[in-house]
Formats: C-alpha cells, sequence, structure tokens
C-alpha cells in the first residue's frame, strides 16, 4: 500500500506539473513577421523573443497565462490563454502605434514640449540608474556575423574562407550563450556561462554580452568603439549636445508613452540618432531605437543600430530591460559585413541575496562543460528560433569540424595554405601550418631580413619561429624555438643564436624562457634604433646612428604569476663582449658636410670598448591590483584593471662569477596607467626612478640607458624620447628619475572646428622628461595629430637641454608598424 501511494503522489505531481509549450507568429497589421519582438507572461519572469520570421516559443507549466506580445514601434497586446496540452498555439498582430499631437499646441517661436520632457527624464536618471543596481536574470544571447560582399584578393593574397562555399554571402561567425547574470551597484556585475556554442568549433567558447547598454548613465562606453564614450540622450549635459522634436503620444495600458526624436546638435559629436519613448510622469525609458553613424566619432563600425525594450515587473513600481538587440554593420578594404547580437532577458530576481565574496575578481565564469552541451539540449532551451541560414551554418560547419579532424584533411588543407607568395617572400613574411601536430612555422621576409650598417655593411639576418601548442584545447601552453642566422657582407662575421619560450600554467599564467649564441647587440640592449630605418638614413643621409658590439652570450628568464596581478621575474644573462669596428663607408649619395661617425656610443666611450666578461641577475616583481578576468575551465583571461601597475627590479652585476668582471647593483621601481576620462579623453602616465646602490665596474652596455630617437619614425610614446640623442643621458648616478605623459583629446576640440572635423583626425600631447643626480635635465614637450587615416601619428617635439630650447623635430608613426628592433 505504501509503494502505491508512494506511486500515485509521484503520478500527481507529474500531472500537476506537467509542462506545455506555447508558440506562435507575432506580425503586424499586414502580416509580415515582427523579428525581435519580445513576448513575456504579464507581470511574470519568463518570457522570450520572436525570430526573424516572427515566430516564438515558450515552455511553461500548465495553468491560465496573461502573455504580452511588444516590438519596439507597435501597440503593446495583450491575450490570455489556458495551457492545459502539450502545445498551443496563439498568434499575435500588432498595430503600429499612432502617435497624437492633438492635445499639444506648438506655438510658433515657442519651445517644442520635447524638451520639458527630457528635462524630468534627466531628473529622474539618477534615480532609476540605482534602481537598477541590483538584481539578477537569465539572458540569452546569439550573435551573427555574416559578409554581404567581401574581394577576391587582399593584400595579394587569395581569400578563401575555407568552407566549400564560392558565394560573397555568408555567416562568418554564429554563436549561442545561456548565462545567469547577477548584478549588485554601478561596475559590480558577474556573469556566469551556463552553456556556449560556436559554429563549427566545438572547443571554442562563445561570446556574451549580456551586459545592458545602460542610458541611465551620463556617458556609455561600447568597448572598442569609442574610448571617449557616448553622451546619452538623457544624460546630466545632454541638452549641450541634442536637440529634440516631439512626435505626439500614445496610451498603453492606462500609461501615456511620449515618443521623442533625438537630433544631434552638432556633427562629429560623439552622440546618438533615433527615437526615445518615455513615460508620463514617471519619466522612464519605455524604450529606444538608436544608432551611431560614423561622424558620432565612432571607432571600426560604419554604423550601429540599438534596440532595447523595457516593459514593468510584476507591479508598476519598476521596470526591467526585456531584450536588447544591436545591430553592427562595417565596410572595409572591399569587405561588407553586417551582423546582429540578440540578448533576452528572463526570470528577474530584483531581491537576490548573494553571498560573501560571490561578486570577486572572475567577472565572467565559464562553467565546465558549457561548450559540451548536446544539440537535443539547444533545441530544448533555445527561447529565440533559429533562422534557416543559421541551421544550415550550423549543419555545415559541425560537419566540417569533423573532416577537419581527418589527419588526410589536414594534410590536403595543409597543402593549399603552405604556398609560397611574392607579398609574403619580400614584405610580409610566410606561414606554414601542420595542423595535425597543431605546429606553425613562420618565416621572415626579405624586408625583415635585410639591413644595412657601417659595421656589418650589408647584414642578412635570416630567421623563423616555430611553434606548437601542446595541448587541442588552446589553453596557452606551447613551446616556441626561434633560430637566427646572421651575416654581414663587409666584415665577413658570422653570428647565430636560439630563442625559446615554454608557456604552461591554467589558472596562473608561467613561462621559461632561454636564448643563447654568439650575436651582434647593440650597447643600449633594448635597441631602439630600427635596423630598417637605420639602413636608410646611413645609406640616404650618411647617418650611422645604430652602435653595436658582438657578444657570445647565453640567457634565462622564469616568470611567474603568483596571484591575481602580482608577478615575480628571475633571471640570469651572460655576456663576453668585444668591440667591432666600421668596416664600409659606402652609401647612396655623398654628403660633403658630413661624415660616418665610428662605432662608439656618443660620448661615452672615446675608444673601442675593452673586451670583458659581464654576469648579472636580475629579480623583479609587478602588480596591478584590481584585475579582472574571464575564468575558462582551464585558463584565466585578463581583461585589465582601472588601478594603476607599479613595478620594481634589482640587477646585481657578479664580479668573477665565469670570469665576469662587471660589479654593480641598481635597481628601478615605477607606475603607469592609463586614464579613460570619457568624454575628456584619454591620459596615460608611465614613471620611474631608480640609480645604483653600486657602481664598482660597470661597462656600458650595463648603464642606465633612456631610449633616445633621432629618426623620423617614433619610438614606443610611454617609454621612448622622440628627441633625444642616443646614449646622451646614459648613466650610473645613485639617482635618476624618467618620465612621460600622454594625453589623447580622442576628438574633443578638433570635433568643433568646421571642415577640419570631418577628417576625424584628433589633437594629442605629451611631456617627457629626464631628471639625473646633480640636476642634469632634459624635456621634451610634443603636440601632435593622431587618427589620420585611421592610423597614422605625426607630432613636433620640442626638445629643452637643461631647461633651454634646443630645436623642433617631426616624427611620424604608423599603427600597427613597429620600426624599433626586428630582435
Amino acid at each position: 500500500m505504501q509503494k502505491f501511494l508512494l506511486v500515485l503522489l509521484m503520478l500527481l505531481q507529474q500531472g500537476l506539473l506537467r509542462a506545455g509549450t506555447i508558440s506562435g507568429y507575432v506580425r503586424d497589421e499586414n502580416g509580415k513577421p515582427l523579428p525581435y519582438a519580445s513576448i513575456y507572461i504579464k507581470n511574470g519572469k519568463e518570457g522570450t523573443t520572436s525570430g526573424v520570421n516572427g515566430f516564438y516559443q515558450l515552455n511553461l507549466p500548465n495553468g491560465n497565462y496573461t502573455l504580452v506580445a511588444q516590438h519596439v514601434g507597435y501597440t503593446k497586446l495583450e491575450r490570455s490563454i489556458e495551457l492545459s496540452s502539450a502545445s498551443s498555439q496563439l498568434d499575435f498582430t500588432l498595430q503600429l502605434q499612432q502617435a497624437t499631437l492633438s492635445e499639444v499646441v506648438v506655438k510658433p517661436g515657442a519651445e517644442d514640449p520635447a524638451y520639458e520632457i527630457i528635462r524630468n527624464a534627466i531628473k529622474k536618471r539618477k534615480e532609476y540608474l540605482e534602481e537598477m543596481s541590483g538584481f539578477q536574470c537569465k539572458v540569452y544571447t546569439k550573435e551573427q556575423l555574416q559578409l554581404r560582399d567581401f574581394p577576391n584578393r587582399f593584400l595579394g593574397q587569395r581569400v578563401d574562407f575555407e568552407d566549400g562555399d564560392t558565394s560573397k554571402r555568408k555567416i562568418l561567425y554564429l554563436s549561442e550563450t545561456v548565462s545567469n547574470y547577477s548584478v549588485k551597484g554601478p561596475g559590480l556585475d558577474k556573469l556566469e556561462v551556463v552553456s556556449t556554442r560556436v559554429s563549427g568549433n566545438s572547443n571554442s567558447f562563445g561570446l556574451s554580452l549580456p551586459r545592458i547598454i545602460n542610458f541611465y548613465q551620463n556617458s556609455i562606453v561600447v568597448q572598442g568603439l569609442n574610448q571617449r564614450g557616448f553622451i546619452s540622450p538623457i544624460a546630466s549635459n545632454a541638452l549641450h549636445y541634442y536637440r529634440y522634436k516631439y512626435e505626439g503620444s500614445f496610451w498603453e495600458e492606462g500609461k501615456e508613452i511620449n515618443r521623442i526624436k533625438v537630433i544631434p546638435k552638432r556633427k562629429f559629436e560623439p552622440v546618438f540618432s533615433g527615437t526615445i519613448l518615455i513615460t508620463e510622469n514617471d519619466w522612464r525609458i519605455h524604450s529606444l531605437q538608436l544608432q551611431l553613424l560614423k561622424e558620432s566619432q565612432m571607432e571600426i563600425l560604419d554604423t550601429l543600430k540599438i534596440e532595447q525594450l523595457y516593459a514593468p515587473f510584476e507591479n508598476d513600481q519598476q521596470w526591467v530591460i526585456r531584450k536588447q538587440v544591436l545591430y553592427p554593420t562595417i565596410k572595409r578594404f572591399g569587405f561588407d559585413a553586417i551582423g546582429s547580437s540578440v540578448t533576452v532577458y528572463s526570470d528577474f530576481n530584483l531581491e537576490p541575496g548573494f553571498a560573501p565574496k560571490f561578486f570577486n575578481n572572475i567577472v565572467m565564469k565559464y562553467n565546465e562543460g558549457s561548450n559540451r552541451k548536446s544539440v537535443e539540449y539547444w533545441d530544448s532551451i533555445r527561447p529565440l528560433p533559429l533562422q534557416p541560414e543559421e541551421l544550415l551554418d550550423y549543419r555545415k560547419k559541425d560537419s566540417l569540424e569533423l573532416a577537419r579532424k581527418d589527419p588526410r584533411y589536414l594534410d590536403s588543407l595543409d597543402r593549399i595554405r603552405n604556398k609560397l607568395s611574392i607579398m609574403g617572400l619580400l614584405l610580409t613574411g610566410e606561414s606554414f601550418s601542420i595542423q595535425k601536430k597543431r605546429v606553425t612555422i613562420n618565416v621572415n621576409s626579405l624586408l625583415q631580413s635585410v639591413s644595412y650598417n657601417t659595421v656589418e655593411g650589408l647584414a642578412l639576418a635570416v630567421s623563423g619561429v616555430w611553434n606548437k601548442r601542446l595541448d587541442s584545447l588552446n589553453s596557452g601552453k606551447s613551446i616556441s624555438l626561434k633560430p637566427t642566422i646572421r651575416y654581414g657582407f663587409s666584415n665577413g662575421h658570422l653570428n647565430a643564436r636560439l630563442q625559446g619560450t615554454y608557456n604552461f600554467g591554467t589558472s596562473n599564467a608561467s613561462s621559461l624562457s632561454f636564448s643563447g649564441g654568439k650575436y651582434v647587440f647593440q650597447f643600449n640592449n633594448e635597441a631602439p634604433v630600427g635596423p630598417l630605418v637605420n639602413s636608410f638614413a646611413t645609406l640616404w643621409r650618411e647617418l650611422n646612428y645604430m652602435k653595436i658590439y658582438e657578444a657570445w652570450y647565453g640567457k634565462l628568464q622564469y616568470r611567474k604569476e603568483l596571484n591575481n596581478g602580482f608577478v615575480i621575474t628571475g633571471g640570469l644573462n651572460y655576456q663576453d663582449r668585444w668591440s667591432v669596428n666600421n668596416t664600409t663607408d659606402y652609401k647612396w649619395r655623398d654628403l660633403k658636410a658630413r661624415e660616418f661617425s665610428p662605432n662608439l656610443p656618443g660620448a661615452l666611450l672615446a675608444a673601442p670598448m675593452e673586451a670583458h666578461k659581464a654576469f648579472s641577475t636580475e629579480l623583479a616583481i609587478s602588480w596591478k591590483p584590481g584585475l579582472r578576468y574571464v575564468e575558462f575551465p582551464d585558463r584565466k583571461l585578463n581583461l585589465g584593471s582601472k588601478y594603476p601597475s607599479m613595478s620594481l627590479a634589482l640587477t646585481k652585476g657578479w664580479k668573477g662569477i665565469f670570469g665576469s668582471d662587471v660589479d654593480y647593483l641598481k635597481w628601478e621601481s615605477g607606475i603607469r596607467d592609463e586614464l579613460n576620462l570619457k568624454i575628456g579623453g584619454l591620459f596615460q602616465y608611465n614613471v620611474s626612478v631608480g640609480g645604483f646602490l653600486q657602481r664598482n665596474a660597470v661597462q656600458v652596455p650595463d648603464l642606465k640607458h633612456f631610449n633616445g630617437n633621432q629618426l623620423l619614425f617614433a619610438n614606443p610614446y610611454m617609454s621612448s624620447f622622440q628627441a633625444l640623442p642616443y646614449y646622451a643621458y646614459s648613466t650610473n648616478s645613485r639617482l635618476w628619475m624618467e618620465g612621460h605623459v600622454e594625453h589623447h583629446l580622442n576628438g574633443l576640440l578638433t570635433n568643433k572646428i568646421p571642415g577640419f572635423r570631418q577628417l576625424n583626425w584628433f589633437l594629442v600631447g605629451g611631456v617627457n622628461a629626464i631628471w639625473l643626480d646633480g640636476n642634469r635635465h632634459y624635456g621634451e614637450v610634443l603636440i601632435g595629430l593622431e587618427n589620420i587615416l585611421k592610423i597614422m601619428r605625426v607630432d613636433l617635439v620640442m626638445r629643452f637641454d637643461q631647461g633651454r630650447f634646443s630645436g623642433t623635430y617631426g616624427r611620424l608613426s604608423i599603427r600597427g608598424f613597429s620600426f624599433g628592433s626586428n630582435d
């Protein structure tokens, strides 16, 4: 009898809790589907979104429900249904919202009534910002990027996506993610990814962008689009940037909704355009359709459209977001792409109880097995139906992934990829792969291998990198080897070395690297003089700035992240050094007033450096507090921190060990950071201080060198001086200080200059300075323009020695290109 009652009770529970499915279509009055309409239970937690064809599906326990269908620009519709079977169909036909102006009379010259509505919304902005500062919800996100067109060749290489599809329109990226999203206060949130899927790559983890673009904030920062951020239409200072036009109102559930057209006051400001709907009396955001354009100072993208829809939750006292859709477009170099990011928010809990230390430095966590869910799982949990082209993409790319695991297929793919090209041989370098062994080989191009200096004459440095991933999960565990053979055709010297790195560690990254052989070094081992630009300066202008010596050497370094943001580095370095002299005076043109200088580092040496040995050890620690991470099952990804990075290093030269002739101890400490001032631009600084505690025997390569520059192309701005003569301030002082400061206005000021603002060039200014014990000092003031053709920067650099102006110099840099050492 007990068993019978137990079975009966289980059957009754099963009948009471049996779930059914409500599905249907959301269309407009003409029968056209409404994509990404929001469908949810009135005053409830559950909800979903319609697909591109207007179809939706919602799984619920049996019972009576009132469903609400809503789409931006259409009248909200409620329909009741009793769910008592496995599936029920409920369709919605939404009418266009008919805004009326009948109750508002706008007199000529009078202020548009939209301004009063916006002022009221601005007054309530902070209250509603704080209202959204604590909640939990479930989030489904689907990202898609597809090409509409692309060139047949790019940079001399044939464009081939290796998918067997020759059509110009294709999906490049498709992913889905289901997450739990928790928020507690501004800037304190956490995302736990329950499941994720990437089309054609079962080992990958999909993008997840559930964070709400919060228009109650004054400045809206969208990563990668503009460091200044974009000004919200209801920001505290919005009236300085926008014009508004009242387009009428409509009623929804007894509440009046105002439609406001948002118009930028000026072009080339970081602002939105479009429509925002504000509720009457309580002045909340009801919904919005806004967009950013190129002239909004947006980087990378051509346009970005944003749709959001809010709704009351349980009662009219608090509203939650139901959906957010982003539509990016981009056209570059013949590639024409369009994308969508659809985010559905559901199962809200507005009074969550967070466990102690729930919010930590892990802001996004992919649960173990989150990328191993079955197709059946996704079909059962997905709130947004897939489009036919997305279903086809999953099937096709998942089949291709299986094929790519076949060694024969990988061999055939390698044969196609591993073909030489003129562009690769001459300019960009060649890459080869052995996919079944997870090996890649990169070989330098002729341009990267050939240089000229007055010691070696024509120098050929043949180099390549062999890299092997040690697992199939992209965890970062790898080993790489870089051999280099260098020959100077004038002095006849052959040099060779081997460099290697082993990367390992999961939660805390570690690396072990070595380097050794006989090679050429600049007296400043950081190699501030790039071989390519030095070659042209030597041949064309008779300026041989690169000063070098040769050495047998060995170097070993170990680096480990001990804790979040705390890194320790230790190393051993041995060099057996000797001087080399100029052996050629060949040049392309003979400047009578100029001749090549000896191979000596400025005034530091009056004669060639004596042969000697140097053995040193280094211990360095660095700390960047507040680092945030994305945690994968097998590794962590550093997202940076809002706090500065601090470092301390000690280097000791040991006399007598391995015949070493040096004896010194030097220290260096630094702090660096970049501060995003949003609308005010980006402020960067790098300040360091150091000195020699012992200096009994210090050779020129062991001095503290400040990276100078006497060539046209700029060296890295935050660690170099742009007009300082090489070795002019090299020192073994007891105390020295170095500072680099820059402010990137990112469009501030220049966007207000008619005509010029259309170029979208940005002002940048900076100061570099040195102070040495004994009150020797040097300074530079930079003023420049950047973002020229998106990649170039030009500067005027004013140099000051001991406070006295000593010249103005021009410098040029190109984003993505380094003109420093190839080593």
